[in-house]
């Protein structure tokens, strides 16, 4: 064999281990790519996706009319999740629905976590149960008139009582396996003074319209965007809940106040709307929208120390907040007790029974039947079991705060 040959063959060779080189680095490269998250610019789009759906395809008068017949027919739950299915579906569909499904105040249901925080109907209450656990210190919102044998209940919020050394937290959240203020499942939360006697109710999202109040409590300083877009930083104050104290232990229910920052006491006159939140916030920087300055600049978002209190504060212009009191119980004489006509609601005396009516002011022009008219009661009916109605212009959640605020320990008040 010749020199050149040999060469030849030697070239030939190493060409070839390159190129098996070349291909195990590609295919390495391919491996490592299949393995990794597709880019978020290489990303298909939600729309892009729920087109590929053939149910997206379906003629929208069809859509309309096939929604309507199942949010008329399904008025109760567990058959109403199946419009919360419907909007589950795709986008199309979820923006049909949420165009039919009306508010609490309106239709009486509730659909959507946003109707928690919506204001009920205004005539007929909607009629909810609470379950107590007392080895975990839960407490949990259903919805219905009694506790029934299955599973079926539908749970509205819940809410896990936390003991500290100068206040006690009862932290509200829309399931009650998840108690974590980092969690898109957090509402809000009640907190109390050293003696348990005033209320402090805080809700994880801005209250809509003018009234604004703003947290004065400060542990660390963070811009917005340093901040997870799940973690709801915030809380504003809209309402408190003061129980009278009861120093010469006199005999009668416990007499408590409540003031709620976020409905201003028009609301219950003739006309007069109440605040209707339209959608939960999704990042942070919703939650803050209505608090960044005319500039366009970044807003500094206060997180929350638990020592230090909250200082309501109010933007110009705001409206009276709404207030209510404890509708006046009479003594009857045969049963040597106070009581009150829950109308069948309530069974078992208690302390912690309550029926709240509106405290106006002749000025307010507030007819006598609105007036007269319970727009939150509570009561016992078992040694675990409360019932909770509640009215327009309170929400699910302003209502279990307040009504949270009957558990906590008051020895100055009763």
């Amino acid at each position: 064999m010749s020199l050149k040959s040999i060469m030849r063959e030697l070239k030939e060779l190493k060409d070839g281990i390159g190129n098996m080189s070349k291909r195990g680095d590609q295919s390495k490269l391919w491996r490592s790519r299949t393995r990794s998250h597709v880019a978020p610019d290489e990303a298909p789009l939600e729309s892009q996706l729920s087109e590929q759906s053939p149910w997206a395809n379906l003629p929208p008068e069809l859509l309309l009319d096939i929604i309507q017949r199942v949010e008329e027919s399904e008025t109760a739950w567990p058959a109403r999740a199946v419009v919360v299915f419907c909007a589950a579906v795709c986008r199309s569909w979820r923006e049909i629905t949420k165009e039919i499904v009306k508010t609490p105040e309106q239709c009486g249901r509730l659909t959507f976590p946003i109707s928690l925080k919506q204001p009920g109907p205004r005539e007929s209450p909607i009629q909810c149960y609470i379950r107590r656990d007392r080895t975990s210190s839960t407490y949990l919102l259903f919805y219905g008139l009694v506790p029934s044998e299955g599973e079926s209940d539908k749970l509205l919020l819940a809410a896990r009582k936390v003991r500290r050394a100068t206040c006690t937290d009862f932290v509200i959240s829309l399931v009650a396996d998840d108690f974590s203020r980092a969690s898109n499942t957090y509402v809000g939360k009640l907190r109390s003074n050293f003696l348990g006697t005033k209320f402090t109710v805080y809700d994880s999202q801005p209250p809509c319209g003018s009234m604004i109040q703003s947290t004065a409590r400060l542990s660390r300083r963070f811009h917005s965007k340093q901040v997870s877009p799940r973690l709801p930083a915030c809380n504003y104050s809209i309402g408190t809940v003061t129980y009278e104290l009861n120093v010469l232990r006199t005999r009668g229910p416990r007499r408590m106040h409540c003031i709620l920052h976020s409905i201003p006491v028009s609301a219950i006159q003739e006309g007069g709307t109440a605040p209707t939140p339209s959608a939960l916030p999704q990042s942070l920087d919703e939650q803050l929208s209505p608090l960044h300055n005319s500039k366009g600049k970044e807003q500094i978002v206060d997180t929350i120390s638990p020592s230090i209190r909250a200082t309501p504060v109010f933007s110009p212009g705001s409206r009276e907040p709404l207030a209510l009191k404890n509708k006046a119980p009479r003594w009857h004489e045969q049963l040597q007790c106070w009581c009150l006509n829950f109308k069948g609601r309530v069974t078992v005396a208690s302390v912690k029974n309550f029926q709240l009516v509106a405290a106006v002011e002749p000025s307010h022009n507030v007819s006598p039947e609105e007036q007269e008219k319970v727009i939150l009661q509570f009561g016992k009916i078992g040694k675990d079991i409360f019932t909770m109605d509640y009215r327009y212009p309170l929400s699910a959640f302003q209502a279990f705060a307040i009504s949270l605020s009957c558990f906590d320990t008051k020895p100055a008040c009763e």
